[in-house]
């Protein structure tokens, strides 16, 4: 997968990197110039999450987000699309919430879901969040990289964009 850089604005040295780390797991890194504990707020506060999440270039629009970060908690993110009729639905249960250091979600729309683990790691001033996800099998891996993962790197530039407007 190709790297995403904005030219032109201060986030365009920091770079998104997207490996497939075994035949189930899929490991996203990006720098994001704020401290850990904004970072965390954009994927932790509703209000926030939904301003970047979505990548432009998809044509969806999230029409509802429902988060309750907190272990035990859960989140429900509803989509429409122009190529569906009916809404899309996303939820799971957060399984882990360390705040400013780490997230864990379960992904239970379906048997295929993954579980997403995003941690923040602060140095200078700086935030280094790396996105792992872990599929139950490599065909689950293969549909997700072949559809919504595509979109990390866009999603991660969108949300370099929305902390440069509140660090």
């Amino acid at each position: 997968m190709a790297e995403a850089k904005k030219e032109g604005s201060p986030a365009a040295a920091n770079r998104t990197d997207v490996k497939r780390k075994s035949d189930r797991e899929l490991v996203v890194t990006r720098t994001f110039n704020a401290p850990a504990h904004i970072v965390f707020e954009a994927w932790s506060k509703a209000d926030l999450f939904k301003r970047w999440w979505v990548p432009k270039s998809v044509g969806m629009t999230l029409l509802s987000c429902d988060m309750d970060v907190r272990t035990g908690g859960g989140y429900r993110l509803v989509f429409s699309h122009p190529a569906s009729g009916e809404p899309i639905a996303f939820f799971g249960t957060y399984r882990e919430v360390t705040p400013d250091k780490r997230l864990v979600w379960s992904n239970d729309e379906g048997d295929q879901g993954a579980v997403t683990t995003v941690t923040f790691e602060e140095n200078a001033g700086k935030t280094l969040v790396t996105f792992h996800e872990l599929y139950p099998t490599e065909a689950a891996l293969e549909e997700a990289l072949a559809g919504s993962a595509e979109g990390l790197p866009e999603q991660f530039a969108q949300l370099d964009e929305l902390l440069a407007g509140r660090s």
